[in-house]
């Protein structure tokens, strides 16, 4: 059955578009001047109340009194200061920390970071609206080609940013999330965009509800969780340099991220918050493949890339946990899996033909 487009609707849902792309961008850059011109803001961040304690040992920034990993940005206090602050062995009086609320800990980590947070909301208001105006254009689920799925996987990583942002205070990260975020859409938006219009049969089933959301969602989520690894990498390298004395221990930028370890427990959580949804859409795409051509897993070159990006999450998972593997080796891992992820949506759909062959880019 042939559905026609609302223009009106795809209208608005691109315009809506254009305008979040400019607004990450605008938000973008309100990170990038906290990095140049903010003050570091932990202790009005995590302001606690104590007796005195022992002082805390620091990677890439100032000494801090009172809360540990845990504590300084995973949960309660900020990611967002210079360095990061490990766990003291505070003494037996010692009362416990007072932290702030997520948003006074936002009104007190400076105007950058209030302006950048503002924008980074405003932005990701304005991408969940495009995002809705294209469905409501198309009558279906607005994920049906690789515009769409870029567009909406990139809305969800906007989303899970925004919220580990304030509930972590972790606005440290927005320059290299908000900065992946921009050359995505933008790339999508220059490269691979597609008007608006029906599906091609294969994809017109309930389905499309089912499984493209639950793959939408995850990939989203390991999106964010892959800029995290990679600002692991490159933290771990440059303190495994600093304890070799081959490094310059002032390096402003790496001062102002998370502490290898932070940034470990953050890429942590969004993978195991991820990684069920990947499985539970790869479960649906099989479900859908026998309605739609009679048998359950075929081996097609997106099913494979699909199981294969499964393996690399689940090894990932197992490596964390094994303490043999843990911390580099481990993060070397889930980089792989994002790369099978993006090989899978960018190369294998794009170019191998094969069952999935409809992505629709340039259509």
């Amino acid at each position: 059955m042939l559905v026609s487009v609302n223009e009106t609707w795809a209208t608005i849902s691109g315009d809506f578009l254009i305008a979040a792309l400019l607004i990450y961008s605008l938000a973008l850059l309100a990170f990038a001047g906290d990095f140049a011109f903010g003050r570091p803001r932990r202790a009005a961040a995590s302001r606690v109340v104590k007796q005195p304690v022992a002082q805390l040992a620091t990677v890439g920034g100032p000494a801090v009194d009172g809360a540990g990993p845990d504590d300084a940005g995973l949960d309660g206090a900020g990611l967002d200061g210079a360095g990061s602050a490990r766990r003291a062995d505070a003494a037996p009086d010692s009362l416990p920390p007072v932290r702030l609320s997520a948003w006074r800990a936002v009104g007190e980590a400076g105007s950058w970071v209030r302006a950048a947070i503002g924008l980074s909301i405003l932005a990701v208001s304005a991408h969940v609206i495009a995002v809705v105006a294209r469905g409501l254009a198309v009558h279906r689920a607005p994920w049906g080609n690789m515009y769409e799925f870029i567009t909406a996987l990139t809305c969800i990583a906007g989303l899970f940013f925004v919220y580990v942002m304030i509930r972590y205070r972790a606005w440290s990260l927005g320059v290299f999330v908000m900065g992946a975020i921009v050359l995505a859409l933008g790339l999508a938006e220059t490269l691979i965009y597609t008007a608006a219009g029906p599906l091609v049969p294969a994809l017109q089933s309930y389905w499309l509800s089912i499984h493209v959301t639950a793959m939408t969602l995850s990939t989203g989520i390991f999106f964010v969780a892959a800029v995290l690894g990679i600002l692991y990498l490159v933290a771990q390298r440059y303190r495994k340099r600093i304890a070799a004395g081959k490094g310059d221990a002032g390096n402003g930028l790496i001062a102002r991220i998370p502490s290898p370890e932070q940034l470990d427990k953050l890429t942590y959580r969004a993978v195991i918050f991820g990684f069920p949804i990947w499985t539970f859409g790869v479960i649906a795409g099989a479900i859908w493949a026998d309605q739609a051509w009679g048998r359950y897993w075929g081996w097609d070159p997106v099913e494979t890339w699909a199981f294969v990006t499964w393996v690399l999450y689940a090894c990932y998972l197992h490596a964390r946990a094994t303490a043999g593997w843990r911390g580099t080796a481990s993060h070397v891992i889930q980089l792989l899996g994002f790369a099978s992820l993006m090989t899978n949506m960018l190369v294998v759909q794009v170019f191998i033909t094969g069952m999935h062959s409809y992505a629709g880019v340039g259509s």
